[in-house]
């Protein structure tokens, strides 16, 4: 069980339209959710049963948001809460972090490399299950829970295999929505988790299956900041959305290369806001986990991209590779943030909280059977 760390940044108004809020620091309605999740699971859970000892959110293992700064000390403490799940991510343990990232990138492979022959790394490791497995954990029944399990796989890795002592990190999309480059994630300091990637003349990214055209951002190519700017990708691009990239001949060939991205504020700000965020989470989607899921991952025909791909497309350049977009450090952040996400949804919809609707073939095609 984990724990995701939240900060107050205002009064009860943070249900304001993003519209009302400053450019830094939008009104984050997040944060109230967060709220509302833990007092629903101080109430409703007395603990899950894990082997001989008892996981509740007292215990739970705590993630923490990579952009909050300020610390919160005149807040008084709710349903058991201690003063460590309002830690702000301190910079060296960022550091520690990115460092341990790293340790990933410089570890050999285990894969079998006469099956995945670009895998050189360990982190290679990661990102050729998730190309291995794409048509079936997208657009599917097991879409969250497969990537919780994935998440929570890499951050196992750090922890034990480059002794790190903390755990996953995520990414608040409703900081510096409008000015990304500025975030503390992708701002290109040695502590966050690099920068946007140099100018290099492109015509946009097509996403949604074809249907939604993204306008470019600054960069599109490598990155050249922060702990990351040497780093080589060794994996895809499988099927590259940005213009001006080319798809490898086979899925695990090597193709080693720098790591691109373009960050955009246009896709943050036209679906990462809190009117999506509420609509998911208590709204009309929330009513089930078809409907929450669905509207998560987008509804492509009609032009949404959804919080998911918006994400990825937030990154750009190789992010937007359906297949082997975490070769992206910045995915695991991503994704550390769906998982929150639905982690609220489960705390505040907790009879529903174990359910799961579709099938395991990417929307159904072809037809899988119905998971329960």
């Amino acid at each position: 069980m984990y724990l995701y760390t939240w900060f107050t940044l205002g009064s009860a108004a943070i249900f304001a339209a993003s519209a009302a809020a400053s450019p830094v620091y939008p009104q984050d309605a997040v944060n109230d959710l967060q709220q509302q999740a833990i007092a629903a699971l101080g109430k409703k859970t007395t603990g899950i049963k894990k082997g001989s000892s008892t996981c509740d959110i007292s215990t739970a293992h705590v993630r923490k948001d990579w952009s909050v700064v300020p610390k919160v000390s005149n807040v008084p403490l709710t349903c058991g809460l201690t003063p460590r799940t309002r830690a702000a991510m301190e910079a060296a343990e960022r550091k520690a972090y990115t460092d341990a990232v790293n340790c990933l990138l410089n570890k050999p492979s285990k894969s079998d490399p006469n099956v995945v022959p670009g895998a050189k790394s360990r982190y290679d490791d990661f990102v050729a299950q998730h190309i291995n497995q794409t048509m079936s954990i997208h657009g599917t029944g097991n879409f969250l829970s497969w990537h919780r399990y994935f998440v929570w796989s890499y951050e196992t890795a750090l922890r034990e295999e480059c002794h790190y002592q903390g755990y996953q990190p995520y990414w608040n999309w409703f900081s510096y929505q409008n000015i990304p480059t500025e975030s503390p994630v992708f701002d290109g300091s040695d502590t966050s988790m690099a920068g946007d990637g140099a100018f290099a003349v492109h015509n946009g990214s097509v996403s949604g299956t074809g249907n939604i055209f993204l306008p470019s951002g600054k960069g599109g190519g490598c990155i050249t900041s922060g702990p990351f700017k040497n780093m080589t990708v060794n994996l895809g691009p499988v099927s590259p959305a940005m213009d001006g990239m080319t798809k490898v001949p086979s899925p695990f060939s090597w193709n080693p290369r720098c790591l691109k991205r373009d960050l955009s504020a246009y896709t943050a700000e036209k679906w990462l806001t809190p009117t999506n965020l509420l609509n998911i989470t208590i709204g009309p989607a929330a009513s089930t986990i078809e409907t929450f899921q669905d509207e998560l991952q987008g509804r492509f025909a009609d032009g949404f991209l959804g919080m998911h791909a918006a994400g990825h497309f937030v990154l750009g350049g190789d992010a937007g590779d359906l297949f082997s977009s975490p070769v992206d450090v910045a995915f695991y952040l991503h994704h550390a943030m769906l998982d929150r996400v639905w982690w609220m949804w489960q705390a505040l919809h907790s009879p529903q909280a174990f359910t799961v609707a579709g099938t395991i073939t990417i929307l159904n095609k072809p037809p899988a059977g119905t998971q329960h």
